[in-house]
């Protein structure tokens, strides 16, 4: 199992750069495994757009893989989409992790201009004239129904080849099956329990074997909410506050998705967690500031993680 750190993105005035470049900086320091952020172009909180920041978070660090999760690719002009992934794969040196997912049918699509009814549909091509634009051949040809292309130059391609690593964001049944058809990776979403993450790796596992696909090389990870503090009432509280400035209360029953306590608490979270099958946790503290996302990061990398292995 391994642990990677969630990049801050909140956009207030209180962003300070010098503070998201020392933390960028440490959590290379100290070994998690990548670097993650998300992707909320609509929504009641201020944050910075996901590939944008990875660019300099790119510029900032070394080694550090860094990851999305999830890009609502409707949302998005895919041959515009995969030119900025392709941006952030170079500048990087080829360290790019990319989570894609269709996005639930609550998303205001039409401002995107995608009908309701066929988002999942879009998705599913933009996703394939995706690839087309990352593939070898200059000269991209593509015939869909929402998009005509014809012999179109692309240029540049990733580092990485074919493509960086395309992890999924799903929950159903079917949405689990297309995941394991296109994708490269899983990542459970921060706003699902450990018990619904659990059932998912089930159906991910029955579609591996199914499609017949080799389990050892699609990894499943997890985004966990979490709050440390030697007061359990306060980390409760702490992180409570931190999901409804993230979700507003759009979700019912995400208070009780956190893994939140003290440290033997959160330890003991986790190992649920990757007990319920996942082999990569991005660990997601939801501070008010870049520091305090630190003083999180510093505490989970000193009191819970080397209890973990």
């Amino acid at each position: 199992m391994r642990c990677a750190a969630s990049i801050p993105q909140l956009a207030t005035d209180a962003l300070n750069l010098e503070d998201l470049k020392a933390y960028l900086g440490r959590v290379e320091e100290l070994g998690f495994a990548g670097g993650w952020v998300m992707e909320q172009a609509i929504g009641p909180t201020p944050m910075l757009a996901p590939l944008e920041t990875l660019a300099y978070a790119a510029a900032c660090t070394t080694n550090l893989r860094l990851g999305v999760a999830v890009l609502v690719v409707p949302q998005h002009d895919p041959l515009q989409l995969a030119a900025a992934i392709t941006a952030v794969d170079r500048l990087s040196g080829g360290r790019l992790d990319v989570g894609v997912s269709p996005g639930g049918g609550f998303r205001p699509f039409e401002a995107f201009g995608v009908a309701r009814q066929t988002f999942v549909g879009y998705f599913v091509e933009a996703l394939e004239l995706m690839k087309a634009a990352w593939a070898d051949p200059t000269e991209v040809s593509f015939h869909g129904r929402f998009r005509e292309v014809n012999g179109l130059p692309i240029q540049p391609k990733p580092v990485q080849r074919p493509h960086p690593p395309i992890w999924f964001g799903a929950s159903s049944q079917r949405a689990l099956a297309r995941a394991v058809r296109l994708g490269d990776a899983f990542l459970g979403a921060g706003s699902t329990s450990t018990a619904q993450f659990a059932d998912q790796v089930v159906t991910l596992r029955s579609e591996l074997a199914a499609q017949g696909r080799d389990p050892a090389s699609y990894p499943i990870g997890k985004r966990v909410y979490l709050a440390v503090d030697d007061d359990a009432d306060r980390a409760r509280a702490a992180v409570a506050e931190g999901l409804d400035r993230l979700y507003g209360g759009a979700v019912p029953g995400i208070k009780d998705v956190p893994v939140c306590g003290t440290p033997q608490d959160v330890v003991a979270g986790l190992r649920e967690v990757a007990d319920a099958g996942a082999e990569l946790l991005v660990l997601n503290p939801l501070g008010t500031s870049v520091a305090e996302d630190r003083e999180q990061m510093e505490r989970l990398a000193a009191e819970v993680i080397p209890q973990l292995s």
